[in-house]
C-alpha cells in the first residue's frame, strides 16, 4: 500500500510516535472511500452503554446484531467502526482484515445518578486480540473525576502506543465551571486538552457561538477571535490543536433531519475539520437511509457535492 501525499504529511505531524502507532493510523488514513484524503468517517455505535438499547436501537431494530454494524461501516466504506469490547467480539472474527476497528475502553450508563465519569470495561491487551488498530477513550474536562480520567487515559496511551495503538480521544466537557458543553471556547479548551494528552485522533462536538467562560469571553472579544459562523469556529477548533497537525473528527450528536446534519458536514469540511464520527444519524435510520446519508457525507469531504 503506498501512502499518498497528504497522508505522508499527516503523519509527519506526530514526530513522537513509534512505527507502529503510525501503521495503524496510516490503515485508518487509507481505507475506505476516504482512504489518502486526509479526512475520516467512523462510525461509533457505544450508545448502547450511553443511552440503553432501546433508545439506540428500536427505531431500526437490525442495528441489535452487532454484525449489521460491521456491514453498514464497510457497505459503507467508512474509515473505521469504534464499539465497545461486547460489539466488537461479536463480530471481529467474521469481519477480521475487512474493517480498521477502535475499542471503546471505557463508558457511563443513563442508569447512574452520580458524577461525570466513566467505568473502564476494556483494556490494551482486548484491543490487540481483537486486531484493532487503536483504543477510545472519554475523557469529561470539568467533571469532579476529571483528573482520575486524565490518569486513566495518561496510562492507556502510554501502554497502547507501546504496542503500535493509536489512541483516539471523546473529550466532552461537564460540571465544573461549565455551563454549555458546546460553547465555543469550552470545546476549543476540551479540544486542547486531548491535543496535550497526547491523542493521536481527538472528537469533540461541533460548537455553537456562545461563549461560556467569562475569562475565556474577554480574551476571544478582545482578540477578536472570529465565531460568527461553524466554518470559522471549526477552524479555531483546529488551530487550538496544535495549528492544525492534529486529526480532529466532529460528532454527529443528536438524530436531526438529513439537510441540517449535511450542512454541518459542509462546515466542518470548509473550517478545516479532520471529518465525522457519525453514529446515531446513521445507525438508526434504516439501511437504504442511513448509506445515502453516509454516502452524502463522503461526498462532502472529497469535495464532490
Amino acid at each position: 500500500m503506498r501512502l499518498t501525499p497528504k497522508v505522508k504529511e499527516i503523519l509527519s505531524w506526530y514526530e513522537g510516535e513509534n512505527p507502529g502507532v503510525k501503521g495503524n493510523m496510516a490503515r485508518l488514513l487509507m481505507h475506505g472511500r476516504m482512504g489518502g484524503s486526509g479526512k475520516l468517517v467512523i462510525l461509533p455505535v457505544d450508545q448502547g452503554y450511553e443511552h440503553g438499547p432501546a433508545r439506540s436501537f428500536a427505531t431500526n431494530p437490525d442495528a441489535y446484531d452487532p454484525r449489521y454494524l460491521f456491514e453498514l461501516a464497510l457497505d459503507a466504506e467508512l474509515s473505521a467502526y469504534a464499539a465497545p469490547l461486547g460489539a466488537l467480539e461479536a463480530g471481529s472474527d467474521t469481519f477480521a482484515g475487512e474493517l480498521p476497528l477502535i475499542l471503546k475502553v471505557n463508558s457511563a450508563n443513563s442508569l447512574h445518578s452520580g458524577i461525570g465519569d466513566q467505568a473502564i470495561t476494556a483494556g490494551v491487551k482486548d484491543a490487540l486480540r481483537l486486531g484493532c488498530v487503536g483504543i477510545g477513550f472519554t475523557m469529561y474536562p470539568g467533571s469532579e473525576a476529571n483528573y482520575g480520567m486524565m490518569e486513566e487515559l495518561r496510562e492507556l496511551t502510554s501502554e497502547a502506543k507501546s504496542h503500535g495503538l493509536c489512541v483516539v480521544t471523546w473529550s466532552y466537557p461537564r460540571g465544573g465551571h461549565v455551563t454549555d458543553e458546546t460553547a465555543f471556547d469550552i470545546v476549543a479548551y476540551a479540544a486542547h486538552m486531548a491535543a496535550l494528552m497526547g491523542s493521536n485522533i481527538i472528537k469533540v462536538k461541533p460548537p455553537s457561538a456562545k461563549l461560556d467562560l467569562a475569562a475565556a469571553k474577554k480574551v476571544y472579544e478582545e482578540q477578536g477571535v472570529d465565531g460568527s459562523t461553524l466554518t470559522r469556529r471549526i477552524e479555531h477548533i483546529m488551530q487550538v490543536c496544535f495549528a492544525g497537525r492534529r486529526l480532529v473528527v466532529f460528532s454527529g450528536g443528536e438524530a436531526i433531519d438529513t439537510s441540517s446534519f449535511l450542512q454541518t458536514v459542509r462546515e466542518i469540511r470548509d473550517g478545516g475539520g479532520s471529518g465525522s464520527i457519525v453514529g446515531r444519524n446513521a445507525f438508526r435510520r434504516p439501511k437504504a437511509e442511513a448509506m445515502e446519508l453516509l454516502d452524502q457525507i463522503c461526498k462532502i469531504y472529497l469535495n464532490q457535492v
